[in-house]
């Protein structure tokens, strides 16, 4: 869904938490296991699901050295802190790094590693990694099933403002409609330096709705991320075009950082694997939020196909009572343009309904 690195700053960093008594029979407690103790470091330490993705993806001695690889360490470091040495370190780095449980740090004085920080880079990273085991779908839909809701939630709670955000399928907007940098996937584009094109981590989990599923463009130091573990393929600006065009015909959301710039992610979102939704399922909406458009429909266009109905993620559309013409539940609408471009009598326009500052700078 997102890339990894971006996702790094959307939520802070959830401080260990550390059991070693049991506080009511002043009896000692057994020490958590590793994969518990990796779980509770990104902020599942309630999950039973989470500790056995850990387990699945690591042995004893590669968790106890990502437990260690905070704050970010040498491989020296790394060494010192675990009792295992330099020379036994150094292999492990690599593997780590190519399943996405372990970051780099390039700085002048040299490379520091940093574990994997919260639930959410642990998703995203370890679903697009070469040939996971099986067992990590199978897991990972377990949870997003049985857990995920209710740890978006917590998520949510923490959250200053939404991570991630709508943006409007370019070819719905209307020509006088104010068009910002930031509201046009085609100029975040546009402003990127490096693109790349990753497995959608989701869809990669799940893929049951049959949607394309290397379509998670990478932008910039993402995109450079991507490139350099082997999880995406390096894109030009035609290409990124191009895939963003298919992603717009197959119904696809688009879905950025909720920022002013181009940021370091374009997801193109389906209905029914995307981790996104949660938020919109769950009623809170502080994970995403809308564009800052919202469809409209003119009544004397309609012609009741109900093909937006159909197509909209989020139930804002249906029929009015009486005269089986299509109707907008504002308060629902994200403003995607899904709707708007399925529309064979042009009868839906996106219309500018929030200001620039709703974009966070």
């Amino acid at each position: 869904m997102y890339h990894v690195r971006s996702r790094r700053k959307a939520f802070p960093n959830i401080p260990p938490l550390r059991f070693t008594r049991n506080d009511v029979k002043g009896e000692p407690m057994q020490e958590k296991s590793l994969y518990a103790q990796l779980a509770e470091q990104i902020g599942a330490g309630d999950s039973k699901v989470v500790p056995r993705i850990f387990e699945t993806l690591l042995n004893e001695r590669e968790a106890k050295l990502l437990l260690a690889a905070s704050p970010p360490a040498t491989v020296a470091e790394l060494a010192e802190r675990t009792g295992i040495t330099a020379t036994e370190v150094e292999p492990l780095i690599d593997p780590l790094f190519r399943k996405g449980v372990l970051f780099k740090s390039k700085k002048p004085d040299g490379t520091r590693y940093y574990r994997v920080r919260h639930l959410m880079q642990f998703h995203d990273a370890t679903a697009v990694a070469n040939d996971p085991p099986r067992a990590l779908f199978d897991l990972w839909k377990e949870y997003m099933r049985s857990e995920w809701d209710e740890q978006s939630k917590v998520f949510e709670a923490i959250l200053p403002r939404a991570a991630v955000r709508v943006v409007p399928i370019n070819v719905s907007l209307e020509p006088n409609s104010q068009i910002l940098a930031f509201d046009d996937v085609s100029r975040l584009i546009d402003g990127a330096r490096n693109i790349a094109v990753t497995k959608c981590s989701c869809r990669a989990i799940d893929g049951a709705c049959g949607k394309p599923v290397d379509v998670c463009l990478q932008l910039d130091r993402a995109a450079d991320y991507a490139i350099e573990r082997g999880t995406g393929r390096q894109l030009s600006r035609d290409e990124a075009l191009h895939m963003l065009e298919m992603c717009e015909e197959e119904g696809l959301v688009h879905v950025a950082e909720n920022k002013q710039g181009v940021g370091n992610v374009i997801c193109n979102c389906c209905r029914d694997c995307c981790i996104n939704w949660a938020s919109v399922r769950t009623g809170l909406g502080k994970f995403i939020a809308p564009s800052r458009f919202r469809a409209v429909i003119h009544a004397e266009d309609c012609n009741g196909c109900e093909l937006c109905i159909e197509r909209c993620f989020f139930d804002a559309m249906h029929l009015v009572d009486g005269n089986a013409l299509a109707a907008v539940d504002e308060q629902k609408c994200m403003g995607c343009g899904v709707c708007r471009d399925i529309c064979i009598t042009d009868a839906i326009k996106m219309e500018v309904v929030r200001p620039e500052q709703f974009i966070p700078a």
